[in-house]
């Protein structure tokens, strides 16, 4: 429960100050146009308010809705989410949205959207300004990556050190990173030594999605944080520090030992009905850079009593980087553009019967906050979070901004405005496409909850 009130607040503190940022630039554009804005409101607010204020002499009352699906300004003489068809019957005043010229209104369209994208940068540049940036160098890590199986059936091991896509190196192992991967036609990895290549299937997207199952992981090293008193290890001179690197004489990593136990486990039966004593085992391991063997065996569950360190910044060799503020700020910018450049590129999956399947909706991005607090992590995910915002709120949907974009390009273009008939239609789309939507996600986290 509490894990879940800590995800909630995170999420309902991120979406208040992104509905805040985002109405706010319509807010401030039509305030410098002279455009008056007869309500603010933080969520939508059917059938009762939270809270309301106008202060006096203002033409703005201030909303706090209890649904935090968004927000809006209602902007005076605009199809909006009020859909005032009313007041657009009255004849136009000089202070009405409709009375501006057509480059002022797409100004005050494109300004939720703009504010949502430079807030982004903004916040990627302090985060670069407090905490600075480090990554493990993926062509570094020392056992390579371990594979999913979709990866494994088009050609990936266990082991393999990721190179390049289509001869483009690679710097670290992110989204990015992935996002090359599957648009690439060949992947170069360094497998035992030797540079092999692995061709990647048109649909490799399609076959991750669809087994959801991810595509690869850092193989961790099995260094020893602290072994236990009269347990196999202890018994066999293993230290804090040894860095098991072989079971039985092959590779393994961390998970690797555990998968390969619990397969001992398994069979013990039969390996024992062949004469062979399941629980003894032979480990290769380093001490002060000195390669190890030992023989010993295991417990009745299979365990040698130890627990392994998981301090990635020791168990790989991490690149730091530190930026004053005006440092920070070109470096917040370039990652913001190539976290967008991302997801648009991400988002023609999403258009495919896998990638419908992968919506969600609360339950999804709440999930994608830490179970404890953490400003690093909620500010990172409240980045992505303004760029994703930005970003929806640009396609051209009615209701959307970018459906009220696409409408004002029109009228640039062709000299002459819709009708208000057809603008209230496109609305009452536009709502409906996006309900639609949002029924369609929060179903899909119901789903993955129950089954």
């Amino acid at each position: 429960m509490e894990t879940f009130l800590i995800r909630a607040l995170q999420l309902v503190l991120s979406l208040s100050l992104l509905v805040i940022i985002h109405e706010g630039g319509h807010f401030l554009f039509a305030r410098l146009f002279k455009v008056r804005v007869e309500r603010f409101a933080i969520f939508f607010h059917p059938w009762f308010k939270l809270f309301s204020y106008k202060p006096k002499k203002s033409e703005t009352e201030y909303v706090l809705g209890w649904l935090p699906l968004g927000g809006y300004v209602k902007i005076a003489g605009m199809i909006d989410e009020s859909m005032d068809s009313e007041q657009m019957k009255k004849p136009p005043q000089p202070w009405e949205f409709r009375s501006k010229p057509a480059w002022q209104r797409l100004l005050i369209m494109l300004g939720g959207v703009l504010f949502n994208f430079l807030l982004a940068l903004f916040i990627y540049a302090m985060i670069m300004f407090t905490w600075g940036d480090s990554y493990i160098p993926v062509q570094k890590a020392p056992l390579g990556m371990e594979f999913s199986q979709v990866a494994k059936d088009v050609g990936f091991e266990d082991g393999d050190v990721l190179l390049s896509a289509d001869d483009v190196p690679f710097e670290r192992f992110d989204g990015e990173t992935l996002s090359k991967i599957v648009d690439a036609r060949i992947v170069k990895v360094l497998r035992q030594g030797k540079e092999k290549t692995v061709y990647i299937p048109e649909d490799m997207m399609q076959r991750l999605l669809a087994e959801n199952t991810g595509f690869a992981s850092w193989a961790i090293p099995y260094v020893l944080d602290s072994v236990m008193v009269d347990m196999p290890a202890y018994e066999a001179g293993l230290l804090r520090g040894d860095s098991i690197v072989s079971l039985d004489g092959e590779k393994v990593s961390f998970q690797a030992f555990r998968t390969k136990m619990i397969d001992r486990k398994s069979q013990q039966e039969k390996l024992e009905a062949e004469g062979i004593n399941p629980h003894l085992i032979t480990l290769g391991y380093y001490r002060n850079g000195v390669y190890n063997e030992t023989v010993l065996e295991t417990d009745t569950a299979f365990q040698i009593g130890v627990y392994a360190s998981n301090q990635l910044n020791k168990l790989f060799p991490l690149v730091e980087e530190e930026y004053s503020f005006l440092g920070s700020l070109p470096a917040g910018a370039k990652h913001g553009v190539s976290t967008l450049k991302n997801y648009v590129n991400n988002m023609k999956h999403v258009f495919s019967k896998e990638g419908a399947k992968q919506l969600g909706g609360f339950g999804t991005i709440g999930s994608i906050f830490p179970a404890t607090w953490n400003w690093y992590q909620f500010w990172y995910m409240t980045a992505f979070l303004s760029i994703i915002l930005a970003f929806m709120n640009i396609l051209p949907i009615p209701a959307l901004d970018g459906g009220h974009v696409m409408f004002l390009l029109y009228e640039i273009i062709a000299r002459r405005k819709p009708s208000d008939q057809f603008m209230e239609q496109a609305q009452i789309i536009g709502m409906l496409i996006l309900f639609a939507l949002v029924i369609w996600a929060n179903f899909n986290d119901v789903l993955r909850f129950f089954f």
